[in-house]
């Protein structure tokens, strides 16, 4: 699937590119567990039965990389990482709570 480039506003739909951006066989789910709070590796793969570390590892870089997602270090003991909405993802929670009524 291609974005379409709107011709009358030179523009592509924003609603597309989250589409494409949340496409994968983690990142809706891990999208919506990031709407309730800080999410932790570990975590996330008790959340997430039948997930590898690997596909959830990819999952949250590719979604750090679409600026979905930030990674923050937390320096407390234990030492660990700690991912949060963006402002940009923040941005597209109304989108996404439409895509979950339809």
């Amino acid at each position: 699937m291609t974005t379409q480039l709107d011709k009358t506003t030179g523009e592509f739909c924003p609603a597309e590119q989250f589409l494409k951006q949340l496409s994968g066989k983690w990142k809706p789910q891990i999208f919506k567990l990031a709407l309730d709070g800080p999410l932790r590796f570990n975590a996330l793969l008790r959340q997430l039965p039948g997930s590898s570390k690997q596909a959830v590892a990819t999952a949250l870089r590719d979604m750090e990389d679409a600026d979905l997602l930030t990674k923050h270090l937390v320096r407390e003991k234990p030492l660990h990482i700690e991912y949060t909405l963006s402002a940009r993802g923040a941005a597209m929670v109304e989108v996404f709570r439409t895509l979950e009524k339809v």
